[in-house]
């Protein structure tokens, strides 16, 4: 899904959107490595949850903290780093359910 003519130079918001993507990117790979896949392929040791399930109840408790805590999203830029994590790997666990239920 590649809308942008690359002949044309990229406008200063369009760099920031790209310069964001990165360094989101680069978190996720990150902790993708550190945690062993565990958000998509969970071990589900104590939950039998789905992994969409999962990422859903983390999602809601991100949003719970960001709700409880005032001002909170404006002083900690970590929260709004994971709740963008947590979506892309939702979207991720979504297709994969999508691709699942059409291989059936």
């Amino acid at each position: 899904m590649d809308n942008t003519d690359s002949s044309l130079p990229m406008t200063e918001t369009q760099i920031q959107i790209a310069a964001i993507c990165d360094d989101i990117k680069e978190l996720l790979l990150y902790k993708n490595k550190q945690y062993g896949d565990s958000a998509l392929n969970p071990s589900r040791i104590f939950s039998k949850s789905s992994a969409v399930e999962q990422l859903l109840v983390r999602i809601d408790d991100k949003l719970n903290r960001i709700k409880k805590g005032a001002g909170l999203v404006a002083t900690d830029e970590d929260v709004i780093q994971d709740l963008i994590g947590y979506l892309v790997l939702l979207k991720i666990g979504l297709n994969r359910q999508k691709e699942e239920t059409n291989e059936l």
